[in-house]
């Protein structure tokens, strides 16, 4: 771990590539060759020893090659997370709009996962469950790999109660609370979802809790974690989560200038469990609010 950031790892087949720099450059073409040769430069490349690499080095065939993600000119983020919670085993954060959970895309030091690990030093940090980069709210963090197998099944076996909150228009005619189920599938496009015909694969109760000047806040309970459940969901209804630039069409796409002023309205407001570690009953409340105000 460098600065927060874990190494990833690529294994090496036996092959043609004379140095490890005409490896990379085949193995990641869309990384570019003179990006890899910076990398090489700075030492960003180990070989299993966790001895560093130079451009010319022989490729080490058959092993593995350790290397470190670097972006230029990272975007910064207008807000910064807040830890709720930390034991042996856990570390609970509350997440800012636009902040990704883990490394991706342009964000690599600003995400959760790497600020969390600066804080904290410790390598083994890994989510227990994602959490959109448009959607703030409460994130659940492993801290030891003797106790990730437990968690990961309480996910997976849905014994997790999870609870969002959204604003949306308001549609007084809508009888609520209700329950949709449908089945998600990816869309033509790479980024989004849609629903589909077929056996129903997601499920989000759906309920109003307070009528706003503006708008209705909503809460979201999914039994589900399908991608972008609650926003397509929502949007099915005809009440499209304000401030959502992929539904009900593209108004901004992933890779373009982030609109700070106006996050998408919806938060992860709670999620409770029984700890199938400790046995504890454990349940995290975001402090946070959503703004309410109509891009």
């Amino acid at each position: 771990m460098r600065d927060g950031v874990s190494a990833s790892v690529v294994a090496v087949p036996a092959g043609p590539w004379p140095t490890v720099l005409a490896f990379l450059d085949g193995r990641f073409p869309a990384v570019g060759q003179s990006v890899w040769a910076d990398r090489l430069a700075q030492g960003l490349v180990l070989n299993a020893q966790g001895q560093a690499l130079q451009a010319h080095s022989p490729c080490p065939c058959s092993e593995l090659l350790y290397y470190y993600r670097q972006v230029s000119a990272e975007p910064s983020l207008p807000q910064h997370e807040t830890v709720l919670f930390e034991d042996e085993h856990l570390l609970v954060a509350d997440k800012p709009h636009f902040m990704p959970v883990t490394p991706s895309g342009r964000y690599v030091h600003s995400s959760l996962l790497v600020r969390l690990k600066q804080q904290t030093q410790c390598q083994s940090l890994t989510p227990l469950h994602r959490l959109d980069r448009e959607t703030a709210g409460v994130v659940i963090f492993s801290k030891r790999p003797q106790d990730r197998a437990a968690y990961h099944a309480l996910f997976s076996e849905r014994r997790v109660t999870k609870v969002y909150q959204a604003v949306a228009d308001d549609k007084p005619e809508l009888v609520l609370p209700t329950v949709r189920r449908s089945r998600l599938a990816p869309d033509r496009a790479f980024f989004r979802s849609c629903e589909v015909a077929g056996e129903a694969n997601s499920e989000t109760h759906i309920s109003r809790l307070a009528r706003l000047a503006e708008g209705a806040l909503y809460q979201l309970e999914p039994l589900t974690g399908q991608r972008h459940q609650l926003r397509i969901h929502m949007m099915a209804l005809g009440l499209p989560i304000w401030g959502d630039q992929f539904y009900p069409q593209v108004l901004r796409g992933p890779q373009e200038a982030e609109d700070f002023a106006h996050p998408l309205q919806l938060l992860a407001k709670r999620i409770c469990f029984t700890d199938p570690v400790t046995g504890e009953q454990r349940d995290w409340v975001s402090p946070a609010c959503l703004p309410g105000t109509k891009p």
